[in-house]
């Protein structure tokens, strides 16, 4: 009974604040709008044909040579970077929390390992492999004398891939890693196990939920790609590049729309897998803190064979991304060597840079603090208020997550341009800079709200209590308490969706018209092409936009940050 009325009187308190229901209100219908009914127009185009309702779209796109080897092409690389890409990030990993690190300088170059991928455009290690090891390489060509390297297909992929994502492994590893109790592991040593037999009868099982996450997160981003298939893929055709030019090339909007269906089921099972299961098997298996600090491993068998690994790829993946800027600075790559800026200026005078710059400045700038805004709305609904759409919000927002971008593009097409919206306000926004926005906060959203839901779980309920004990609504307790407190995660949210708007291609690709200039398009456009002294040109300006603002971010935390105001307290 008093259960009922407490349930009753909260139910009361919730919808006498208006603020609160318009917001739930207005969320519900974005994620709606913008997730839900873009998916849900792919699968209409899929199953009604002026037959009506049934799989004979399917049927079509599966007797199609092409699209049956896409798809084993696509789980194959996918396979092959989620193992890869997961061992790698555990070796990081493991490198950094048990093995004593001679010099700030290895300390220092895993961090920037681990940043480049998160805060460069996607296609940028395609462009580097191709000028290393292609026809043209400087390895290939000058250093081993290989004049017919072909560095496109499987392999060009998933080694682009692997070096791509692994830095995400890595930083999901780490984190286990230091959270496991030491005395574990210092009890089987005492008891006469070797450090392998360590690691494989106790820190391995410990792990094992998360290094399965963290291959199945790699899996889908890897299936999810689109620019480096494009670039680097040559005739080897996965899932995301088949999708694009089947409505690109064979302007199949119903194939293409059921194509998009096949892939949105592999990542949506994939991400059900990865998200509801192994994250939850990983977090019971380690909770909490290692209980005391752990003894670094300063066995030199150990130590220089495991450091000297991780040097050698961390220096690898640094050379690749030093590559691209020698790229735009060379007269002729691969030809002559002689140091020039006419690709730079050309990017200015020749190819309309300053516009490309500057669209695809304004709509990330516009899109970030939207995103960042609407990502801290959401996790403080999640976390810190009850009510039935809450599940609802949470599960859609972070959909987007398992969505690839070349799936929701088309999802936009169908729905924006031809679905049930054919007349009004929602129609008029394909095409124009709007759905280019609304696109980069989709994509963005799920990122900013985990990091929101990481930040509000750590802060007390009295704080936000005691503030509606003194008559403030909604509204001013979180953006006078809740937002104040966790402001790190609100810029961090920020600028990671700038960078990641400015650095997006696979959605708006399809998206994009003549009215706007993005540089990604531009990138990915010189470089199928071999135009890469431009694409290289482009691409280096772009890192150096993105790298300035993370690292203005991290000036804004340093001195404005959260964790500064409690100091000076």
């Amino acid at each position: 009974m008093a259960k009922s009325q407490g349930a009753a009187l909260d139910r009361k308190k919730f919808f006498a604040d208006p603020i609160m229901v318009t917001t739930i209100v207005v969320l519900i219908a974005f994620l709606t709008l913008f997730i839900l009914y873009p998916l849900a127009i792919l699968l209409v185009d899929s199953f009604i044909t002026d037959q009506g309702i049934g799989l004979g779209i399917f049927k079509r796109i599966m007797a199609m040579k092409n699209f049956r080897r896409a798809i084993t092409n696509t789980l194959k690389v996918g396979f092959l970077v989620g193992i890869s890409s997961a061992l790698i990030g555990l070796l990081f990993a493991y490198v950094e929390v048990y093995v004593k690190l001679k010099t700030r300088f290895l300390e220092g170059l895993f961090k920037v390992v681990s940043m480049l991928p998160v805060v460069s455009p996607p296609f940028v290690l395609s462009l580097s492999m191709i000028m290393l090891f292609g026809k043209a390489g400087i390895i290939t060509r000058y250093l081993l004398h290989i004049y017919d390297n072909n560095v496109y297909g499987f392999w060009g992929i998933a080694i682009v891939q692997t070096l791509t994502f692994f830095p995400v492994c890595y930083m999901m590893m780490r984190g286990l890693l230091k959270n496991i109790d030491p005395s574990l592991e210092e009890a089987a040593r005492d008891m006469g196990a070797s450090r392998w037999g360590v690691f494989a009868t106790v820190t391995l099982p410990l792990i094992l939920p998360g290094l399965g996450n963290a291959f199945l997160v790699t899996f889908i981003e890897s299936i999810a790609d689109f620019a480096n298939p494009m670039i680097i893929g040559g005739s080897y055709d996965t899932l995301a590049t088949t999708i694009y030019l089947q409505i690109t090339g064979a302007y199949d909007k119903e194939g293409a729309s059921a194509m998009a269906v096949v892939l949105l089921c592999i990542t949506l099972i994939m991400f059900i897998v990865q998200k509801y299961y192994l994250e939850a098997k990983s977090t019971a298996t380690l909770s909490g803190k290692a209980s005391r600090q752990r003894m670094l491993i300063e066995d030199r068998s150990v130590t220089i064979p495991l450091t000297l690994l991780c040097s050698l790829l961390a220096l690898f993946v640094v050379l690749m991304y030093i590559c691209v800027p020698f790229g735009a600075l060379f007269k002729t790559w691969g030809y002559d060597f002689h140091l020039t800026l006419k690709w730079f200026q050309q990017v200015f005078t020749r190819y309309k840079g300053f516009k490309a710059f500057k669209d695809s400045f304004v709509l990330s700038f516009i899109s970030a603090p939207i995103t960042a805004l609407l990502s801290m709305i959401i996790s403080y609904l999640v976390v810190k208020r009850t009510f039935k759409a809450k599940g609802f919000i949470e599960a859609v927002s972070m959909l987007a997550m398992a969505v690839p971008g070349t799936v929701l593009g088309i999802g936009y097409i169908r729905g924006f341009s031809a679905g049930v919206f054919r007349t009004g306000f929602l129609q008029s926004l394909y095409g124009t800079g709007a759905i280019l926005v609304i696109v980069f906060i989709v994509r963005s959203l799920p990122t900013g709200t985990r990091s929101g839901i990481s930040a509000l779980r750590q802060i007390d309920k009295s704080i936000e209590e005691s503030a509606y004990d003194m008559g403030a609504d909604s509204f001013k307790v979180f953006m006078t308490v809740t937002l104040p407190l966790i402001k790190d995660s609100f810029l961090s949210g920020l600028v990671t969706a700038f960078v990641r708007s400015i650095t997006a291609i696979s959605a708006i690709i399809l998206l994009v018209t003549p009215k706007y200039l993005l540089i990604t398009v531009q990138i990915n456009e010189f470089a199928e092409k071999g135009a890469y002294g431009i694409a290289c040109a482009f691409a280096s300006i772009l890192i150096l936009i993105t790298y300035s603002a993370v690292v203005l971010m991290n000036l804004v935390i340093k001195y404005f940050g959260t964790s500064r105001a409690y100091k000076e307290e």
